[in-house]
């Protein structure tokens, strides 16, 4: 092999990723090329990756948010996020089947990382939504969502959990799957117009 397995992929992470990911190997390939360029070092910190997903929301301050996911993501809590868990980051929030999709919420929504969602938790992501979401967008949404507070007012509702109460995690997967305004709620998807 040599010393060109720096600039290439390992083939145990090229199979895993395959197998996690519904990505083909070109393409994972060309965003570790590009990951190698951003970031030589093999590891990305919360700036860069602030940087990255700037990129998708250019009308919006995603910086929160951003901050967000990536604690989400930082699975070992070591404060930088490797190829593997970012492609794992790309992945659970472009593509990605539900639950898997709702586990990845779950922990994008559970702050502390103690296990549990509490309605503080819930309105400090809504607050990060918030800001994703371009100002003449935020116009036109329902009046019972139209701030953060408010929207989480609805999504909490829909847990029927009093407000001291907590969320475990199949709790919340399940209220989310069985009310699509909630799934609506727990992220933002931009206007494809």
């Amino acid at each position: 092999m040599g010393n060109s397995t720096s600039s290439a992929l390992s083939k145990e992470i090229l199979k895993d990723l395959k197998l996690t990911t519904h990505f083909t190997e070109d393409e994972i390939s060309q965003w570790y090329e590009n990951f190698q360029k951003q970031c030589p070092t093999g590891r990305i910190t919360p700036e860069e990756f602030e940087q990255i997903y700037a990129r998708f929301f250019p009308d919006s301050d995603a910086k929160s948010y951003a901050r967000h996911v990536f604690r989400s993501f930082d699975a070992n809590d070591d404060g930088t996020l490797d190829f593997k868990e970012y492609i794992i980051a790309l992945h659970m929030t472009s593509t990605g089947e539900t639950t898997r999709k709702l586990e990845w919420a779950f922990s994008l929504f559970d702050v502390d990382k103690n296990g549990y969602i509490n309605k503080t938790e819930v309105t400090e992501i809504c607050q990060a939504i918030f800001k994703l979401i371009p100002k003449e967008e935020q116009a036109k949404l329902p009046e019972d969502e139209n701030t953060p507070e408010k929207r989480a007012n609805k999504l909490w509702a829909y847990f029927e959990k009093k407000d001291n109460e907590r969320l475990a995690e199949g709790e919340f997967i399940k209220g989310v799957i069985e009310n699509e305004n909630a799934m609506r709620l727990i992220h933002y998807e931009p206007a494809n117009e």
